[in-house]
């Protein structure tokens, strides 16, 4: 099952289960389905509960919190996460501070999913990776499925959350096979409702270097790893994360205690990134234990081009991830 299906059945499986659960947003409906057909047939199958919205971000959000505020399960897509833009004064300063602002009277269980990255040659507009603007927005969870993840669970637990959740669907991942085991890594799963996957090619000794990342970005890492190890004969401990925010790093830790070599990779720009956080909360906590000053690989501080070589120039790449572990190997 690929994710794009598995969010789907999650969605499905959430309608069935739950009468408070709906669907809204813009060309949901069959036929069309979203522009990536994540909701397509579920309209004929609960015609009552998947609506379409006009085309206002702002106000489908503030549609989406009232109904939250008043017992039901809201479900938004965004058409492309790129938009959330439009809708971040609802998302910061109400969705993510009622159930604060009231002391716990009220809640806010939604979860506005996100079509988010590039490498579809979209352009500047529909290309980005705009989650790391509501990282630091106490009140919302950040959660980001990848390959390795079950998408149908993951998006089943943010409509069971009783906080708001922003749900990031790199949009690679929507064609891409879902797979809890490889032929190349060992893969462990750590426990709901958002996991953790450590995946390792150590072969049960000590690797040479944690690599942490999220989402889409996933599929670059294993594949470049795995390269590495073939040419180089450098072993790694991949942990990718589901929760993105707020950020635990526990299992972060506990890996780059073992390998003292850290890389963080993530599709959005590098300056003031996921990246810089994992780095700086690595160091608080475990920097007796590093090796090498630790490694960041992102997208360039510059908007995404529509022309696909330029994109991938711009977009983090598995030159860039060989180059980072060379130099933390040199120490």
């Amino acid at each position: 099952m690929t994710v794009g299906k598995a969010i789907r059945a999650g969605l499905e499986q959430k309608l069935a289960a739950d009468p408070a659960v709906i669907l809204l947003g813009e060309d949901i409906r069959d036929p069309y389905g979203g522009a990536f057909r994540v909701t397509q047939g579920l309209s004929a199958k609960f015609p009552d509960r998947v609506f379409n919205t006009p085309i206002s971000e702002a106000a489908t959000a503030g549609l989406a919190a009232g109904l939250a505020l008043r017992g039901m399960k809201p479900v938004l897509e965004m058409m492309f996460g790129d938009f959330v833009a439009l809708a971040a004064d609802q998302i910061i300063n109400h969705i993510a501070k009622f159930r604060w602002m009231y002391n716990g009277a009220v809640g806010v269980p939604l979860v506005v999913r996100l079509p988010m990255g590039g490498r579809r040659g979209y352009g500047p507009t529909h290309s980005q990776s705009l989650e790391a603007m509501f990282f630091n927005t106490p009140g919302l969870r950040v959660v980001a499925p990848s390959h390795r993840h079950d998408a149908a669970a993951l998006i089943a637990a943010a409509i069971d959350d009783s906080d708001p959740v922003l749900f990031v669907e790199g949009k690679l991942l929507y064609a891409t096979a879902m797979s809890a085991d490889s032929p190349t890594f060992a893969v462990t799963t750590s426990d709901p409702p958002y996991p953790a996957v450590l995946l390792s090619n150590a072969a049960g000794g000590t690797p040479d270097v944690t690599v942490v990342t999220y989402g889409a970005t996933l599929t670059l890492i294993e594949r470049t790893m795995a390269a590495i190890l073939n040419d180089e004969e450098v072993t790694c401990e991949v942990v990718a994360l589901s929760q993105i925010a707020p950020l635990d790093a526990e299992l972060i830790g506990e890996s780059v205690s073992r390998s003292g070599r850290l890389l963080v990779a993530e599709e959005g720009p590098r300056s003031w990134g996921w990246g810089a956080e994992v780095v700086a909360r690595v160091a608080e906590r475990w920097g007796h234990k590093l090796k090498a000053r630790p490694a960041r690989v992102a997208a360039l501080d510059l908007p995404v081009p529509a022309s696909r070589p330029l994109e991938d120039y711009v977009l983090p790449s598995e030159a860039e991830v060989r180059k980072a572990v060379r130099e933390l190997m040199l120490g």
